[in-house]
């Protein structure tokens, strides 16, 4: 196994943390391992427990390792929140080589040049993804490794994110014992997975229905326009079981895992439960028709908000139709009910690998292929993200290595060092 292409993503969310890996070959992806526990000091998308959030982080990763036996040292992060901005930018500058050949160095250049923007100090750049590429006047280039010319320009989107949040993140995955290989926009990685490059390019909306938010992210003319953080979720749906049926948190979610439904019309009368009432020592029965009826009227209030955030970024309706994904999603009736409510086509989207072929995995996978396809791309070499190695210490963070000196085992021989680079540029050293 080539340590080299495997690839760790780290998707922190409010109601579970997930942890997958991917082995990718020849562009093909293969899911080895994964972990899911319950978050722990996470509300709303947002850190408000450092050292709770460590803590599931860890839980996580232990499930991982022990899947494939090997010890993860890098994680591509997911990144989400409303204080997440894009903008354009553009970048020039002239091929280095003699023979005007492009190259690795001159992509790199070009990405570079784009960043020298104006950016306020309380943020930080996350990542910059090329739209095209411009080669001498011509236009619409992907990738222009390997062509003649003189003059290399770059058009593209700039994302920033609050230095604040980013080093809030940072502080949890390394106190986990762990090197971040990059940060990633999650409405990016979800899109990878969850859209096909013709509906990018016809226009269509993303809404990814978490635990505790909904992040509707645009795509139009094949790139992300714009994206958006609504702070309701799939907890609230939770919380409203446990007050309308007088009952623990823990029992309202078993029960909305299953039995519940978004949709009454299609609810089951004959399907029935018993709920443990706080305060009553004798149990209650109720319908599903009887949770349904609970649980539709915030669904619906949930893709309400949705619409008016799309409303307010300046879209209504879009060719490509919406697309549904997020652990929320798996509520029977959600599509059913949103196809009424939304003005277009309504599909759901998961991802299609065994093991993970479920909605809340989305953004797991998304954040493996959008990281290989973004570093081959920009032409850096890849971190590698796990090793042979059986244990990892977690008493103390782990330090900060130039250029992440990685050690493993070969054969029982001494130990060596090699030097190997990140997938992006690693922040706040």
């Amino acid at each position: 196994m080539d340590n080299s292409e495997i690839y760790v993503s780290l998707d922190i969310g409010t109601s579970n943390v997930r942890v997958i890996i991917g082995e990718m070959s020849n562009g093909a992806m293969n899911i080895i391992g994964m972990g899911k526990v319950a978050s722990e000091g996470i509300k709303k998308s947002s850190i408000v427990d450092i050292d709770e959030t460590v803590k599931s982080i860890r839980r996580a990763i232990e499930q991982a390792e022990h899947m494939v036996g090997l010890t993860i040292n890098h994680v591509i992060v997911g990144v989400n929140g409303n204080h997440i901005q894009l903008q354009p930018c553009h970048g020039v500058v002239a091929v280095s080589s003699p023979d005007r050949e492009i190259s690795d160095e001159d992509i790199t250049r070009v990405i570079d040049a784009a960043q020298v923007v104006s950016i306020p100090p309380e943020r930080e750049v996350i990542d910059v993804i090329p739209k095209q590429f411009i080669v001498d006047g011509l236009d619409e280039i992907n990738d222009p490794r390997g062509m003649i010319g003189v003059r290399l320009e770059m058009e593209g989107t700039i994302i920033t994110g609050s230095k604040t949040a980013l080093h809030n993140l940072y502080r949890c995955v390394e106190r986990a014992g762990l090197q971040v290989a990059g940060f990633c926009l999650q409405s990016l990685a979800s899109g990878s997975v969850a859209i096909s490059k013709d509906e990018k390019n016809l226009g269509v909306c993303l809404i990814d229905m978490g635990g505790g938010s909904i992040t509707v992210s645009i795509f139009d003319q094949g790139i992300l326009q714009d994206t958006a953080v609504v702070p309701i979720g799939g907890d609230h749906i939770t919380n409203d079981i446990a007050v309308g049926l007088r009952t623990s948190t823990e029992e309202a979610e078993r029960i909305k895992v299953k039995y519940g439904h978004s949709y009454i019309d299609d609810a089951e009368v004959e399907e029935r439960f018993t709920v443990s009432t706080i305060g009553q020592a004798d149990s209650v029965e109720y319908t599903q028709e009887d949770l349904a009826h609970i649980i539709e009227p915030r669904v619906e209030e949930m893709f309400e908000l949705a619409y008016r955030e799309i409303h307010r970024m300046g879209y209504r309706d879009f060719p490509g139709g919406f697309v549904l994904t997020g652990g929320t999603v798996m509520i029977p009736g959600v599509l059913e009910l949103a196809s009424e409510l939304l003005p277009g086509s309504v599909r759901m989207a998961m991802p299609d690998y065994l093991g993970v072929r479920e909605p809340q995995y989305t953004t797991g996978v998304g954040l493996i292929q959008f990281a290989y396809k973004n570093v081959k791309l920009q032409g850096k070499e890849i971190a590698s993200a796990v090793s042979s190695n059986t244990h990892t210490n977690y008493e103390q963070p782990v330090k900060k290595q130039v250029k992440h000196e990685v050690k493993r085992e070969e054969n029982n021989k001494p130990k060596s060092k090699g030097k190997v680079k990140n997938l992006f540029k690693v922040f706040f050293e």
